[in-house]
């Protein structure tokens, strides 16, 4: 126990001195494990998880949903997904920032990553609001709280890594990500509304788009809401019905969705063939420094585990006899506080080993655990003093400061710990459909 306690505080200092993730818990991991066991031993287990990572067929999912995500970023149908948006949210008062929100929560439906979303509706958005003298404040807000929601809503990478680091349904946790990722679009609506009522001039309305405008706009982005449904649809089971009787695991959900993204790409004319090759590099420099990680938290989770980690908490905390929901916000407070010095995929490596084997044994839902994490870890992406968000947004519009920046996202992350809150204690919002699989 307190060689696990050493181990965890040697990681932090690591990562505090700059060194990656991914090495500081392998280091850590390796010299903890040989210490309780032998050197041999703890390199032996080390170089099994390399191999076995290689070889899991399961593993596959990370790169055709990075894949995918990439296609469909090089189809350019960012931009059709906010025209959409706009069309309908416009002409309100706030409706552009309203209008960033809904359409980065659409293409977080095909992207799975919350910086790509941010930077990609950076370049979109941001002249079009500032074109209709919309606040710096809201503007880069609403982008960068907007793109939080590409690691929540399915298909998600970070949820996939949740899956694999804990053994957990890829399929159910995408699919118990869906209606919490719509809680979080309609507060941050209320959020828009919120401020542009406390300052009428940060976001006065647009044009006025008619009917015909609307529905023009809405063929545009058939293909994105096709390939969507055909992902989740098939993983749900909803495809399951005749004549089709189809149903992918998350590993044919992937490849479905890469192919169909491809295919997007390709009959819209803006895939040549220097930009799939291009496509493919990053999908393979992305996914092999993705498993570096894995590996890594892989090992300190082997060491943490030998060493009775888990076992020692739970004995803590059955000795100050708290309930499992005291403990639970306990957890979640641990997150907050880790959250405004770690960066999104670090903490979640970093913890979820730890407490997963807390939280299953308390009774909670692992499912609901994991949904509960990708909430936290989406208010650590806008939060001080490392919403990282927010940093990626600064890189694109170097004219705002990030004092800016922070000072908008405010009124974002207060409604996204109201969401946090109905999701903790209303545990069937996440498990209604899961369970109804």
């Amino acid at each position: 126990m307190t060689l696990a306690i050493i181990g965890f505080a040697a990681v932090l200092l690591l990562v505090f001195m700059r060194m990656p993730i991914a090495i500081a818990m392998g280091i850590v991991g390796i010299t903890g494990y040989s210490q309780l066991t032998n050197f041999k031993a703890s390199i032996s287990m080390a170089s099994r998880l390399v191999i076995d990572t290689a070889q899991d067929y399961g593993l596959s999912v990370v790169p055709l949903f990075i894949l995918m995500g990439l296609f469909v970023n090089k189809g350019g149908l960012s931009r059709e997904l906010y025209q959409v948006s706009y069309v309908f949210l416009g002409h309100m008062r706030g409706g552009l920032a309203m209008a960033t929100i809904c359409a980065c929560a659409g293409f977080s439906a095909i992207c799975g990553s919350s910086l790509a979303t941010a930077a990609t509706m950076s370049k979109v958005a941001m002249p079009q609001m500032r074109k209709y003298g919309y606040s710096d404040r809201l503007s880069t807000a609403s982008i960068a709280a907007g793109g939080t929601l590409g690691i929540l809503i399915p298909p998600s990478v970070i949820l996939v890594i949740y899956g694999l680091l804990t053994e957990t349904s890829i399929g159910k946790l995408f699919i118990a990500g869906i209606i919490p990722g719509l809680l979080g679009v309609v507060f941050y609506l209320i959020a828009v509304r919120y401020t542009v009522m406390r300052d009428p001039k940060a976001g006065p309305a647009g044009t006025h788009s008619s009917w015909g405008e609307r529905l023009t706009a809405l063929r545009g982005v058939w293909a994105v809401l096709l390939l969507f449904f055909v992902v989740i649809g098939g993983l749900y089971g909803a495809l399951n019905v005749w004549p089709l009787h189809i149903s992918f695991s998350p590993t044919e959900a992937a490849g479905m969705g890469a192919a169909g993204a491809f295919l997007i790409a390709l009959s819209r004319g803006t895939l040549t063939i220097k930009g799939t090759f291009e496509v493919l590099i990053e999908t393979a420099q992305t996914s092999s420094s993705l498993f570096v990680v894995l590996i890594g938290a892989w090992i300190f989770s082997n060491f943490v585990n030998l060493a009775g980690l888990p076992e020692g908490l739970l004995a803590l905390v059955t000795s100050l006899n708290l309930g499992p929901m005291a403990v639970m916000l306990m957890i979640i407070l641990a997150y907050i506080i880790l959250g405004t010095v770690f960066e999104s995929l670090s903490m979640l490596l970093l913890t979820v080993p730890i407490f997963f084997p807390l939280v299953v044994s308390l009774g909670f839902d692992p499912v609901w655990f994991g949904i509960v994490v990708v909430v936290v870890t989406e208010i650590s992406l806008i939060t001080p003093p490392v919403g990282l968000n927010v940093f990626v947004l600064k890189g694109v519009v170097g004219d705002v400061s990030t004092a800016t920046i922070f000072k908008g996202v405010t009124p974002f992350w207060i409604v996204d710990l109201f969401r946090l809150a109905v999701i903790v204690l209303v545990p069937w919002v996440v498990l209604v459909l899961p369970n109804s699989m």
